[in-house]
């Protein structure tokens, strides 16, 4: 997979951030309560999982944080864009 880059990822989507020291987009989502927090991860893990691609998250209460690199291009691809897209997508 082709590394494009945190700053050329950033260009097409909403509210993603570059993350300081590496080539990686970090996104913080907030829901009503962490029944929706864990509902909007399940349906990520099923995505993830079905493209063997994984994010590195944390979840407290109705906070999901997630940073999205791939690790074996050492950087952010087209793979992270899309399952970045998806998880925007999700919440609307």
């Amino acid at each position: 997979m082709q590394k494009i880059g945190a700053a050329a990822a950033l260009k097409s989507l909403q509210g993603w951030s570059a993350v300081e020291g590496r080539d990686a987009i970090c996104k913080t989502f907030r829901f009503t309560d962490f029944n929706e927090a864990w509902g909007f991860m399940s349906r990520v893990a099923l995505k993830a999982d079905a493209s063997d691609h994984h994010p590195e998250w944390f979840n407290v209460y109705n906070t999901v944080d997630v940073t999205l690199a791939t690790h074996d291009a050492d950087g952010v691809t087209q793979k992270d864009v899309d399952l970045a897209a998806f998880m925007d997508s999700l919440v609307g």
